[in-house]
């Protein structure tokens, strides 16, 4: 089992930053993939960014170049540092593991492949 417990969510306004964490815990077998997904309200979840276990990060277009997915040394904390953030940032921000390795960069807009999924941090962003 891994338990994810989101934080670092908030409102700024457009043209801010934040950095979301994502503490891990339980089984490290069970994250060997990790990603952040949002979803807004009335729409489904969409995958954001993606980290493999060799720390290789993907990312979906709408935010290259704005955002930073990273882990810490030991991966027990994941990240997404988020710069230059716009209205349609909003979202409830979701930290995901997946156990498996296979297939993690494809799965950035799977999010029926995760395993293991925390309680989400809101981010709102005002223009």
């Amino acid at each position: 089992q891994v338990q994810l417990v989101e934080s670092g969510g908030g409102s700024v306004q457009a043209g801010g930053s934040l950095r979301l964490s994502c503490a891990a815990s339980g089984s490290t077998t069970g994250r060997n993939c990790m990603a952040w997904f949002r979803q807004a309200p009335g729409k489904e979840r969409e995958g954001v960014a993606i980290i493999n276990s060799a720390g290789s990060p993907t990312y979906v277009d709408s935010v290259k170049g704005r955002f930073t997915i990273s882990q810490d040394g030991a991966k027990n904390t994941l990240y997404l540092q988020m710069d230059s953030l716009k209205p349609e940032d909003t979202a409830m921000y979701y930290c995901a593991a997946k156990r498996l390795e296979i297939l993690c960069t494809a799965s950035i807009q799977r999010p029926e492949r995760f395993d293991y999924w925390g309680q989400g941090t809101q981010v709102t962003i005002s223009s």
